[in-house]
Order: C-alpha cells, then sequence, then structure tokens
C-alpha cells in the first residue's frame, strides 16, 4: 500500500511517511479530543518513491551526478544540483502509485475540494534537524492530474541546492534519505489568517509562555518575512488553568496579504494591499488566540518537548486547523548555553533600527543582497542586507554574522535560519537597504531586549562569558531591579530569585506615554497638540482608560510570566510631579513644585483625589494580571509612604479598587526610605507584608543630601555610619515581626563590604540591576563565606 491515511499514521512511521507527514497523523489519531484539528489527508509513502526511482531506473544516475559534487567547498553545488533534477525529471510517476492516489483522492473529498501537496522526507522534523524550507509545497491543488504532477515536483525538490546542502552539512547520506509526500484538504486561509506558533519564546528559549505569530492571508508572507506579523504571548499556567492567558499583543506591520489568484488559475498567488482595518486589527480575535495557546500546549504536552508549529483558520467555516509540528530544534541543540553579557564602550550613532534575533554585538561589512546572483560578493564574516531572504539563499547565509533585513518578524525565514546558523539578525527595519551602503563597516547591537541596532563604524564593546554552573548558590536572595520588560525572557534564565524591583514609572513612561489622567479625563480635555497626540496613540480605544490598563498589565505580565513562579515585586508609580508633567497631558494635572523629590509623589498621590482614579487604573492592570491570568506571583510595593496612617490610607483605596491585601494570596510591602520608616518600622510591619530598603532615598533623607544637586553629591555615601544605623534598625525590626525584607540598590554591587554588612545584619534579598547581578552574587557569596 503506497497511500495511508493520516488516521492510520502514527509518530513511529517516520522512516515510511517523514517526519511531518507522521506528526500529522500521530496529532489525527491522538489529538481530536483535545480540540485539535487537522485537515484530513493521506501520505504518499516513501516506498513509493523508492518505487519512482526503481521502476525508472535513476538511483544509478543521480549516484554519479552526486560523486562530481564537490562536498568541500561546494563551488559545482549548482551544477550538480540541476543535473540531479533533470534526472528526476525523466522519471513518470508509476501506474500502480497514480491508481492509488486517485483512490485515497476519491475518498477524501471527491475531486471537488482543492488540497495542499506536501514533501514529508525521512529525515524531516526530527528534534535534531528540522529541514524546515528546504522541500517544495504546493498549494490549492484541484484534479488528480495536477496531483501526480505536483508529486513528482516535490521528489524533484528533494535534490534543491539548499536541501543537498543540508543534508551534507547535517550529515545524512543522500541516498538514504526518501521523500514522502503528504496530501491534504486546503485549509482558505487566503480568504481568513495563518501563521507560526512556537511553545516558547525563540529568542530565549524561555518555556514559560507560547508565541504566536499571525497575519492575514497564507502564512506564506510571514515564513518569507515579507511582512510584519502581529505578536502574541501566552502565559502557560493560565491555559492550563481555563484562564485568560493573553500576556502581550503587538499589532504587525501587514501592509499586505497573499491570496490565490481570482483569474482562474488559482494554483497561482498574489499579495494584495490590506484594508486598513486588517492594518490596525490584530488577525485573530482574542477567543481564537486562546484556543489556539491551548491547541498549542496541548501539543507540546503530547510530544513532551518544545513545538514549532504551523496553524490555519480557514476562511469559509472559520476554524483553525493546525497543519503541521515539529519539535523546535534551536533550542534543543543548543541545551545548557553559557551565558554572555555584551555592553558598548564607545559612543554610537545609531543609522537604523529592528527586531532583535540573538544576543551579541559584532561589527562588519555590509553586503547588499538582492538575488542568488549575488552570492559571490558575501565574503567570510559579512553582515548581508536585504529586503527579505529566502530558502535559496542558505549557502551563503553561513558565510555571514549577521543578517539585516527590511522586513519580516521573528518567523520569518531570516529569523529561522539566523537562530540555526547561531548568528544575529535585526528584521523589519523598514529601510535599511536604503539607509546602508555596499562595503560600509558598521557595528549591529542585538543585547538590548527586542530591539536590534545599526550603529556607524567598528565601535568597541566588551564581551564577558559566564558559566551557570559557576555560579555560587546563596542562602540571601538575589534578585533583579528591572525597568524594561523587553528583557525579562532573556534575563529569567539567568540565575536568580526573582525581580525584588520592577519599575512602573518606567514602563509608564517608555510604553504607555501617557499621564493617567489624561486617560482618566480624556473626553473633558480642551483641544491641543496633546490630546491630538493622545487620541492618535490610543486610537483604537474608544474607553481611553482601557488602553492605560492593558499596555501596562501587558508590560508587568511579561515581566510576571517570564519569572513564573518566583515573585515579582511591582513598585506602584513613583514619578516626582516634573516628571509627570513631561508624560503626554502631564503639565494640565501636575502642580509645580520647589522639591519635587520631596513633595508630591508616591503614596501621597493615590488616595488624593488629584490622582486617585490615575491609581486606581493602576490597580485595575494588577488586578486582571492576578486574578484573571493567574499571575500570583506578583507583589505590589508602595513607595514614599509617610506614615502608618497614610499606608492604611493606600490599602483602603487599594481595596475600593478591588486590590485588596490577602484577598487571592496579595502581599503588599513598603519602600523603607524615609527615616519614619525606620523609625516606626514595628507599626508599618503591622499594615504591610514586608519591606524593601530604597537606600538612595534613604541615604539622602538620612544625611540631608539632595542626591540631584552635583554640588554636594561627593557627601552621598551609603556606607556612612548613619546610614548603616538606620539600615540595621530596620533590618531588625523586620526580622522581629517576621517580616521578609529586601535591599534594591547599586552599592551591594559596587561595595563587597557593605554586601558583608547587609549579609552580617539579615537581610533576606538583594536587588541588582542586571548588568550587576551577577557581581552581586559573588559579593554575597564571599560574605556568607566570611559569616559562617
Amino acid at each position: 500500500m503506497y497511500c495511508i491515511p493520516f488516521n492510520q499514521i502514527s509518530n513511529s512511521d517516520v522512516s515510511k511517511v517523514g517526519g511531518k507527514n507522521a506528526s500529522l497523523g500521530e496529532m489525527t489519531r491522538k489529538l481530536g479530543p483535545y480540540g485539535i484539528e487537522i485537515p484530513d489527508g493521506f501520505a504518499v509513502s516513501a516506498d513509493a518513491y523508492r518505487l519512482f526511482l526503481s521502476e525508472n531506473n535513476l538511483e544509478a544516475e543521480l549516484e554519479s551526478a552526486l560523486k562530481r559534487l564537490d562536498s568541500e567547498t561546494l563551488k559545482n553545488l549548482a551544477e550538480i544540483g540541476s543535473a540531479c533534477r533533470a534526472i528526476l525529471e525523466k522519471g513518470e510517476i508509476p501506474d500502480i502509485i497514480g491508481h492509488e492516489v486517485s483512490a485515497a483522492y476519491r475518498l477524501l473529498s471527491n475531486s471537488t475540494y482543492p488540497v495542499a501537496v506536501r514533501s514529508s522526507a525521512t529525515a524531516e522534523d526530527l528534534p535534531t534537524a528540522s529541514f524546515a524550507g528546504q522541500h517544495d509545497s504546493f498549494l490549492n491543488v484541484l484534479g488528480l492530474e495536477e496531483i501526480i504532477h505536483s508529486v513528482k515536483k516535490c521528489y524533484i525538490s528533494l535534490y534543491n541546492d539548499r536541501a543537498i546542502k543540508y543534508r551534507i552539512d547535517h550529515g545524512f547520506k543522500h541516498k538514504e534519505v526518501a521523500l514522502s509526500v503528504g496530501i491534504q484538504r486546503m485549509v482558505r486561509a487566503d480568504l481568513a489568517a495563518a501563521g507560526v506558533a512556537f511553545t516558547l519564546d525563540p529568542e530565549s528559549g524561555n518555556d514559560k509562555v507560547i508565541y504566536i505569530t499571525s497575519a492575514w492571508g497564507l502564512a506564506e508572507n510571514i515564513v518569507q518575512g515579507a511582512v510584519i506579523p502581529d505578536e502574541i504571548y501566552l502565559f502557560k499556567k493560565a491555559l492550563e488553568k481555563g484562564k485568560k492567558s493573553i500576556i502581550s499583543r503587538k499589532i504587525g506591520e501587514k501592509a499586505q496579504k497573499m491570496i490565490f489568484s481570482p483569474n482562474g488559475n488559482e494554483k497561482t498567488t498574489l499579495n494584495v494591499p490590506c484594508t486598513i482595518f486588517e492594518k490596525h486589527h490584530l488577525s485573530l480575535d482574542e477567543k481564537e488566540l486562546e484556543l489556539l495557546g491551548k491547541q498549542c500546549l496541548n501539543i507540546e504536552k503530547h510530544y513532551g518537548i518544545p513545538m514549532d508549529i504551523e496553524w490555519a483558520k480557514d476562511g469559509p467555516d472559520g476554524r483553525i486547523y493546525i497543519v503541521q509540528a515539529r519539535p523546535e530544534t534551536v533550542h534543543k541543540k543548543m541545551g545548557e548555553i553559557n551565558i554572555r553579557e555584551y555592553r558598548l564602550k564607545s559612543d554610537a550613532k545609531e543609522i537604523c533600527r529592528g527586531m532583535a534575533v540573538g544576543n551579541s554585538i559584532l561589527s562588519g561589512r555590509v553586503i547588499k543582497i538582492s538575488s542568488i546572483a549575488d552570492a559571490e560578493k558575501v565574503e567570510k564574516g559579512d553582515i548581508i542586507v536585504a529586503e527579505m531572504t529566502n530558502p535559496d539563499w542558505n549557502a551563503m547565509l553561513r558565510k555571514a554574522v549577521c543578517i539585516v533585513t527590511d522586513k519580516g518578524g521573528r518567523t520569518s525565514h531570516a529569523s529561522i535560519i539566523a537562530r540555526e546558523l547561531g548568528i544575529s539578525a535585526v528584521v523589519g527595519c523598514g529601510n535599511a537597504t536604503e539607509l546602508l551602503s555596499d562595503g560600509q563597516l558598521v557595528t549591529v547591537s542585538t543585547s538590548g531586549g527586542n530591539d536590534g541596532f545599526v550603529f556607524e563604524g567598528k565601535l568597541n564593546w566588551e564581551v564577558k562569558e559566564i558559566h551557570p554552573e559557576a555560579i555560587a548558590k546563596t542562602r540571601t536572595a538575589a534578585m533583579f531591579i528591572l525597568a524594561n520588560p523587553d528583557t525579562a525572557y532573556r534575563l529569567s534564565q539567568y540565575p536568580n530569585n526573582g525581580v525584588g524591583l520592577l519599575r512602573m514609572e518606567f514602563i509608564i513612561s517608555n510604553s504607555i506615554r501617557i499621564h493617567p489622567m489624561a486617560l482618566v479625563k480624556y473626553d473633558e480635555l480642551a483641544l491641543s497638540k496633546d490630546k491630538e497626540k493622545i487620541g492618535e496613540i490610543s486610537v483604537n480605544y474608544a474607553d481611553k482608560r482601557k488602553f492605560f490598563i492593558e499596555k501596562l498589565s501587558e508590560a508587568v505580565g511579561t515581566v510576571a510570566a517570564a519569572f513564573y513562579p518566583k515573585e515579582v515585586i511591582v513598585r506602584m508609580s513613583d514619578f516626582k510631579t516634573n516628571e509627570y508633567a513631561q508624560l503626554l497631558g502631564g503639565k494640565m494635572f501636575e502642580p509645580e513644585e520647589e522639591n519635587p523629590m520631596l513633595g508630591f509623589r508616591g503614596a501621597s498621590r493615590y488616595y488624593d483625589e488629584r490622582y486617585r482614579e490615575g491609581f486606581g487604573l493602576e490597580c485595575a492592570a494588577i488586578r486582571y494580571l492576578r486574578d484573571e491570568l493567574g499571575l500570583d506571583n506578583i507583589k505590589v510595593m508602595i513607595p514614599f509612604c509617610r506614615t502608618p496612617e497614610e499606608g492604611k490610607k493606600v490599602l483602603n483605596t487599594m481595596k475600593s479598587f478591588g486590590l485588596e491585601r490577602g484577598t487571592n494570596g496579595l502581599e503588599v510591602y513598603v519602600m523603607a526610605e524615609i527615616p519614619s520608616n525606620v523609625i516606626l518600622a514595628d507599626e508599618f510591619a503591622e499594615i504591610f507584608d514586608g519591606f524593601s530598603i530604597g537606600s538612595n532615598d534613604l541615604t539622602q533623607l538620612t544625611l540631608g543630601i539632595d542626591r540631584d544637586s552635583s554640588i554636594v553629591s561627593n557627601l552621598f555615601d551609603e556606607n556612612n555610619r548613619a546610614v548603616k544605623y538606620m539600615l540595621s534598625a530596620v533590618i531588625k525590626a523586620a526580622n522581629n515581626a517576621k517580616k521578609k525584607i529586601g535591599l534594591c540598590g547599586q552599592a551591594p554591587s559596587d561595595y563587597p563590604e557593605f554586601t558583608r554588612f547587609l549579609v552580617e545584619q539579615g537581610i533576606d534579598s538583594i536587588s541588582f540591576t542586571p548588568d550587576a547581578l551577577l557581581k552581586g552574587i559573588q559579593n554575597i557569596a564571599a560574605a556568607e563565606e566570611n559569616n559562617d
């Protein structure tokens, strides 16, 4: 039997039907009860391919041609590949295979429904080698004659230049790899949407999330990198518990969509512009994303490893189908890796930016590529710059140290091949091919989170390599101070005990940019440039308050999910009035103060009518994350709380907004940064669950120094005896009250003796900025050793 229905195939049949078909069969047989829908179909077995070779006497000719291949330099790869494809082109599909395909096709669709014809090699979609994009597939094929012709074209694609090279690179013998072909009902994604999903974050390997890309029309635009797709992260634990799970969503710049030609030849595809609505809205709605997320999670659970999944939504029936699922190979191969930290040491002039793939800083010569004909220009160590890449370029891409593209997202071909080759990429720059010139020397940095940068010239940088197993284990918790959520998935892989301080105000200034009260009172604002700009930024939100809540919850939720189940302590906003005034609409709501550092900041704002409703938006975002998404590792911290009475007012205000201490396990901490927090620590301990020492403010208020003043800045000293007296007193009070206490500040990483002092006093945790964490851990370990 040369044609095998998917419902008779399992994952153990890779040698018979190839990796792709084996996976489709496995899911068809076993995952239907979990709501996973696979388009019905059948596999033309690998034995059919072998019969095709033997019946046409092609084996000896192929072997003879391949013997002439220079497998070291591959300089004659194009010539040999062309010869092999010409040999296969001469062959005819044996009648017995044609008859079986005809019978199976009639059972599948009664010959009236188009199908997808997909290559599935016997060495494909393995945990160690994906073969993604190496062989050809054909969509919307209608009629037996066209199907048979497409099967043969799949056979021929086994000897694409890129496929030959891939087998050599991965140690597969050519004659031992056979090709099966999958034939399945066509999902009309051209009338809806399609995309790719990973059951981990594809950049960092963080396995707490599911990452989905989506765009209107066929998924080929995403794979090719022709569009910047929507990007969505979902929290796995929330999916498991049946809760809302969308952590973050980013609407992509979907300029076009790929559809089938309406001119009668529906096998032909073309790109048409997306509508205004399509450009500004997600291509899947919230319910569809949640459903797809559950499907991806169940697929991963079934296989027991992270998965790379292709999906498509059918326009006519509106249902989402899984059209391919294979093991995620990049992080599987990487295994336990060393941590590398990069830091620019030169002033940098930015040329362009896009989405970062990888984590590095490098310099090289720009080589602009428009087609495979440009391959001879590329030398080892070059930076390839192109509008987008395609699989035929894989051989020349191996010479590059970096890829920069105008178009594409994190699941485009450029991104996938960069990860597989272990190089960096900056994708979706928009106009890199216009701004960069052949031969130009540039420096590329992908070490700063989601954004990748191309800088002018060769810059200086430093790199540190850290072996995780060499990082000491400490009794005192070492935690992060974070302001940029974009770095959370990567940083969560470092040795750490969670996030001791997540600075909400930095999220507001960078991600939201609008004063909360300007959103609360938007309809009441007088016409102005600020109101016009606020309207543009929040254009998709009729209720402007929802814009703030959604954006804040996405940023905080990203950090909480990345570090889950480790605690993430979120400090509620701690702008000063002069800083709030810099936000859009801020000048309408902020008073002018002589000394904002000691004025209307922190706790005093939260219950005051001038900001109370803005604080309500902050509470709503935290409540949503904890109660709706199940991110119960989030704790809240109140800054600049001057008296216990003020603390009670804040807690009552939070309760009025549905965020109550103790409910659903919510813990509320207070910053210990004012002398009153130390002197009345016993009273603060009665109403709060823990303390976090803000050493900068505590030092300035203990010594009477304005830390913003350059005149007296030399007197600012956290090692001063008076400051240490305050630190010792508040740590002792917290320990006596059996309340957790930590410290957030730079001094423990800069001064080993300061760390030793904190450890001796019995502090529970010390939080560091990302660049100081590892040094800080070393200081803690040394202090604990001396204290034993």
